[in-house]
């Protein structure tokens, strides 16, 4: 039986500037893993090699080559991008090995400045895969994602499971023409302070 296939768990990762270039346009963007085939992520799943790259291509044509290709802040219970919920777009992907990376445009929207204000702030990100699929047992820690499964988006979250999914920002955030370098002495204060005004504005 097909099941909303998503993933949620955090890991570390390696830091790296951010920036906003004005040759961009203010566009940020970010790049990084993805996903990861042959490999059991932290929910003891793995994902067949063969069936994420055919999963991915169909991604690639249905909705990166037509600008659609929308992720939401944080996995929703639903099998539909949200469109008011939309933070990103994902505007390339790669496979290096078995690996499969991505680069992605935080967009301007309600969800997008709050995840903004996150990276600014210096906060962790990761990005998850949702799908829809049903999976087989291997063993008794080990299930497999079978045929059926398809791709629907790649999600920004505070936990993924695929380990090293955490994505990195490709420039340096400026604001007022000025790199944000600052150390913040309390991340979570700062964030929740930021996620408040953005809230305000939007109401």
């Amino acid at each position: 039986m097909k099941e909303l296939l998503v993933n949620c768990i955090p890991f570390e990762f390696t830091k790296r500037t951010l920036n906003e270039s004005s040759a961009d346009g203010g566009k940020l963007i970010v790049s990084g893993i993805l996903q990861r085939a042959e490999a059991k992520n932290q929910n003891g799943r793995i994902y067949p090699f063969e069936i994420l790259q055919r999963e991915v291509k169909n991604y690639e044509e249905n909705f990166i080559k037509q600008k659609r290709a929308m992720g939401e802040l944080d996995h929703p219970d639903s099998e539909v991008v949200n469109l008011k919920n939309v933070s990103h777009n994902i505007t390339r992907t790669w496979w290096d090995d078995k690996t499969l990376m991505g680069e992605v445009e935080i967009l301007t929207t309600p969800s997008g400045n709050i995840l903004r204000e996150l990276l600014k702030c210096g906060i962790t990100i990761g990005i998850s895969s949702r799908g829809a699929g049903s999976v087989k047992r291997v063993n008794e820690n080990t299930v497999e994602v079978n045929d059926d499964f398809s791709l629907i988006a790649f999600d920004f979250v505070s936990s993924p499971s695929t380990i090293g999914a955490f994505m990195f920002p490709e420039r340096k955030i400026n604001e007022s023409n000025s790199i944000v370098n600052n150390p913040i002495t309390n991340k979570w204060e700062s964030v929740e302070s930021i996620v408040r005004d953005i809230l305000s504005e939007i109401k």
